[in-house]
């Protein structure tokens, strides 16, 4: 299984973008769907990199997989504070661009570009798993 490991900074994010296009682009996939799965791994990663450890450093874990399913695992580990975005709901979409609140349109993002997303909390750790399914 290929993986990287980096520093959960936001230098980290691009070369931590360039391993998933690389997996994903080996797999088979599309431009197009390599480009909204990008998007989404980037808008996981950065909270990651920018939240996961508030007063102290750590690093991210990026693991990416084709299961028996044939479903494109990206697998997302730090050992950060605990946050499941499973359980934040998302905040309403405003009627009123201008008015909309800053934060929370990330989660909403990431669930809309993926299949399927899945959170667990094994001892110290977050596992944030993004899946797609492979092109046929």
């Amino acid at each position: 299984m290929p993986s990287i490991k980096l520093p959960a900074q936001l230098e980290s994010v691009r070369p931590g973008l360039a391993f998933v296009t690389a997996c994903a682009a080996a797999e088979g996939f599309p431009p197009a769907r390599v480009a909204t799965l990008e998007l989404a791994v980037e808008e996981a990663l950065a909270n990651i990199c920018q939240y996961a450890y508030p007063d102290r450093t750590g690093e991210v874990e990026i693991h990416c997989l084709r299961d028996v399913t044939q479903q494109f695992l990206v697998t997302l580990i730090d050992t950060g504070v605990e946050f499941n975005i499973l359980a934040v709901p998302p905040p309403a979409l405003p009627c009123d661009v201008d008015q909309a609140p800053v934060g929370g349109q990330g989660i909403r993002l990431m669930l809309a570009l993926v299949d399927h997303i899945t959170y667990c909390r094994e001892g110290t750790r977050n596992i944030l798993q993004l899946a797609v399914r492979l092109p046929r």
